[in-house]
């Protein structure tokens, strides 16, 4: 009778996933800042622009809250029901955050509209450009924090938040155009104007992530050039002996996933071809430390192991 040895005692060979939570609460600090400057400046000004910029840092705000319980939820390790983790979290905060970018967007837009028909002159024109001027800074700086952060660790919630509030800047800028024309010009609609083109930009910008954060849910494959490359890596250790296909990549939040079928000749034992797949995910794994692989041993010479080639 075949004896089966103790299971030594192993370590994952991938690190635990980093708390990027930190980035969230930058994020609320910010909108919260963004939102008190934005709501005196519509306050002494009566700029619609202002109350449209000072809508879309409410939106910011909400958005970032989601984006906290998202990364949260996100690092969960793995359990019974999802057996794959939780990483897919992220995703469902880019889109309720486009979701909400819709909502403030029509808002804006109506406002607008109503302005742009009822024009009323605008106060203080100069105090509200300084306050927007100190939004838009913080705005700009935790932005490029969340963007920088966010291509770093692969994350699409500080991805999404920040190009989120890099659009919010642009949009702010072109606030503070719109009041200054008016200040300068007189010419009161000019400022609903200038918030109808904000509230179109919101739009644009809620499209763009509802459509990311589906598409991601949709198991969409790596990026065409990381493909390429384990497509290129593989290429490197095929041979007479050895081939692959089968090769299919995936991507949920900060994870990535590789599977591929790794055809040997059938003489081989089980442990021989166990050591050279064991071999080949270690170095796999030195080239992209993140990736969660899965590999299939088929013998090469049965026609069998060739009717998934094109999977």
């Amino acid at each position: 009778m075949t004896t089966i040895p103790d299971i030594p005692a192993v370590t994952s060979r991938h690190r635990p996933p980093e708390d990027l939570s930190r980035f969230a609460w930058l994020s609320i600090a910010a909108a919260i800042a963004t939102i008190l400057l934005k709501t005196l400046a519509w306050h002494i000004t009566g700029s619609v622009g202002l109350l449209s910029d000072a809508a879309e840092s409410l939106v910011n705000l909400v958005a970032a809250i989601i984006a906290l319980v998202a990364l949260k939820v996100s690092i969960r390790p793995p359990d019974m029901n999802h057996q794959f983790g939780h990483s897919k979290a992220e995703y469902f905060s880019a889109g309720a955050e486009g979701m909400m970018i819709f909502i403030a967007a029509a808002v804006i837009v109506y406002s607008a509209v109503e302005r742009f028909l009822y024009p009323r002159p605008i106060a203080d024109a100069g105090v509200g450009l300084l306050v927007s001027v100190l939004a838009s800074v913080i705005n700009g700086a935790v932005a490029w924090v969340l963007l920088r952060n966010g291509r770093k660790r692969r994350s699409m919630t500080l991805i999404a938040d920040g190009k989120h509030l890099l659009t919010d800047v642009w949009t702010s800028l072109g606030v503070l155009v719109g009041v200054g024309l008016v200040w300068l010009t007189g010419w009161q609609r000019l400022d609903p104007i200038v918030a109808f083109a904000v509230g179109i930009n919101i739009l644009v910008t809620g499209a763009k992530l509802v459509r990311q954060s589906g598409t991601a849910l949709l198991d969409v494959s790596l990026p065409e050039e990381d493909n390429a490359a384990i497509r290129d890596f593989l290429a490197a250790h095929s041979n007479d002996h050895l081939t692959f296909h089968a090769v299919r990549t995936r991507e949920a939040g900060y994870r990535q996933f590789l599977e591929f079928h790794m055809l040997v000749p059938g003489s081989w034992t089980v442990k021989q071809g166990h050591d050279v797949m064991e071999d080949l995910i270690d170095e796999i794994l030195e080239e992209w430390p993140e990736m969660r692989v899965s590999g299939h041993l088929e013998p090469i010479e049965d026609p069998r192991s060739y009717e998934d080639i094109d999977v």
